[in-house]
């Protein structure tokens, strides 16, 4: 990113823990950077963080990115001192052996690592077993259950110790793009909108909770706002390295520009705008055809109340729901400027209902 802050911001972002239920920490990061932006400041009980800026009589309309991550929870410590973890969301069992990990603890962060049998003690018949999470284990280098019990308590959650990294050109690295990107992207908008003197619609920007165990934040938080305009910002699979096919998702590469979905799941109107605003800006776009819900906040703010005109927006992601996830900065940066261009098209004359 060309803004040294912005690029500050997303790598505090990405690196501050906040699995699923736990997002407090990031949360308090994002307040930080639009107090003094936004008009009015609020968190719900869910944890949802709502950042409104009051517009002139127009409608009302909501960004949103989730800001939780996947990650791990303590739930058992055995006699000898190893710690045995749940999953929070979808994680890959493949690839948590030999994983260094942090234990967010009331006292600070633990460092640990996840046990892997060395594969010489392997039997060549059961080198291609993946091993049931059930089974994993981390080691912080206690010798007991009471050692350990000083230090980490049932309950407290655990995240891969990865930061983020840059790679060649734009591109960059890290764990939890999804969707601390979405959530970085919505504050950046309302921080552009700002600037520019701000808009007909009262806009508000969320950064919701939850997603990874069932769009929680994203249900609650639409209901509480009620908004005629949704535009969700989220991560999509991008198809252009060699284990990923084209079938059934499209042509979606890193560097050409934020991803725009079109099915069911989005008003056809509201697409129809953010397709328009990126020729007329001169912004590089991708599509892809969604002929089902999506598994994304989209899909319950579209149902909320009576309905919702929404959108959304997809920055193209390899690795999702890895340590390594990587995208390209360019996308980002395009995004936040086909989002700000798009919200000074509406107005209190727009009209999303599909005839």
């Amino acid at each position: 990113m060309n803004n040294v802050d912005n690029f500050d911001f997303l790598k505090q972002l990405v690196e501050t823990p906040s699995p699923s239920g736990f997002e407090q920490p990031v949360q308090r990061l994002i307040r930080r950077q639009l107090e003094g932006i936004a008009d009015h400041l609020e968190t719900d009980v869910m944890g949802n963080l709502m950042a409104l800026l009051k517009g002139h009589g127009g409608p009302t309309v909501m960004l949103a990115g989730h800001c939780d991550e996947i990650g791990f929870m303590v739930q058992f410590v055995d006699d000898n001192g190893f710690i045995y973890f749940g999953a929070i969301g979808g994680v890959d069992p493949h690839l948590s052996p030999g994983q260094r990990v942090s234990i967010h603890t009331n006292q600070g962060d633990i460092a640990g690592v996840i046990g892997k049998k060395a594969i010489h003690l392997i039997e060549s018949k059961d080198r291609e077993t993946v091993i049931n999470l059930k089974k994993q284990y981390i080691d912080i280098g206690c010798t007991s259950r009471q050692e350990v019990e000083k230090l980490v308590c049932i309950g407290d959650p655990i995240t891969f110790t990865v930061g983020l990294q840059q790679l060649q050109g734009r591109r960059v690295t890290a764990r939890a793009f999804d969707d601390k990107m979405g959530a970085f992207i919505v504050t950046e908008v309302m921080k552009e909108v700002k600037r520019n003197g701000g808009m007909s619609a009262d806009l508000y920007s969320v950064s919701t909770v939850q997603e990874e165990l069932g769009l929680r934040g994203g249900t609650t938080s639409t209901y509480g706002i009620n908004p005629d305009i949704g535009i969700v910002v989220e991560v999509t699979h991008a198809t252009d390295c060699p284990d990923v096919e084209h079938n059934g998702i499209g042509r979606v590469e890193l560097g050409k520009g934020p991803v725009i979905a079109r099915g069911a799941n989005i008003n056809p109107m509201l697409f129809n705008l953010l397709v328009e605003t990126a020729k007329a800006e001169d912004i590089p776009v991708q599509i892809i055809g969604v002929p089902r819900a999506t598994g994304t906040d989209a899909n319950v703010m579209q149902l909320s109340r009576g309905g919702v005109a929404t959108a959304l927006l997809g920055i193209p992601l390899r690795y999702m729901h890895t340590p390594v996830e990587t995208l390209d900065l360019g996308d980002l940066e395009m995004a936040i400027r086909l989002l700000t261009a798009a919200l000074d098209k509406i107005n209190s004359q727009s009209n999303f209902i599909p005839v």
